[in-house]
């Protein structure tokens, strides 16, 4: 009886491929046939689930950005029953740091991905969205935190989620080059917070 073909982790391996070549030299020189010998299939096998070269591309991402979710979901569920408001703004935020391999290695391949987002509409798209989105989840959170009394209720939600998710973010690059420590970057997510969070029980 022939061995029957897991498509989700067949799809996931040639993903994976596309990750390292990202992570060792960029994606702009990368062809169909590098990742197929990368991830050890035929040429042939790897259209047949991805189809073009932009459409592996953008397969890749997506399922990255599947595995970020996930493994934030999870991280998030180690804080505990009820961990409030700030600790859940705190671990959303930490997501956006390369602080151990898994995140380094994934902040990586975005920053490969950068260039091909100024100029693929549909990786673009998936570039502009994943902010907002992280904006909007920050926002109500804070929310959250002025209905249980941890934040003050003249604080500006949606202005100070903006600026913790661009802040996060834009510190990716300065961790992964060595211009800042993520112990540093930690301890500037800290401090905004603290500034934010008032109180963690609403006393």
């Amino acid at each position: 009886m022939p061995r029957q073909v897991d498509h989700d982790q067949r799809r996931r391996q040639i993903a994976e491929a596309v990750w390292r070549l990202a992570t060792r030299g960029g994606l702009e020189d990368v062809t169909l046939r590098q990742v197929a010998a990368e991830a050890k299939v035929s040429a042939r096998l790897l259209q047949y689930y991805f189809g073009t070269r932009d459409q592996l591309l953008l397969g890749a991402l997506e399922i990255l950005n599947d595995d970020a979710e996930q493994q934030a979901r999870e991280r998030l569920a180690m804080l505990g029953d009820a961990p409030g408001m700030h600790a859940i703004v705190r671990g959303v935020l930490l997501e956006l740091l390369p602080l151990d391999e898994e995140r380094h290695n994934r902040h990586l391949v975005y920053a490969a991905y950068f260039v091909r987002f100024l100029t693929d509409p549909a990786l673009a798209k998936v570039a502009r969205d994943a902010p907002r989105a992280l904006e909007n989840l920050v926002a109500g959170l804070i929310v959250q935190g002025q209905e249980f009394g941890q934040v003050p209720l003249d604080i500006d939600a949606a202005a100070e989620a903006a600026f913790l998710v661009a802040g996060a973010d834009g510190m990716q690059s300065s961790v992964l080059l060595g211009q800042r420590s993520a112990e540093d970057a930690v301890a500037m997510i800290d401090h905004q917070l603290a500034r934010i969070f008032t109180t963690t029980n609403g006393e």
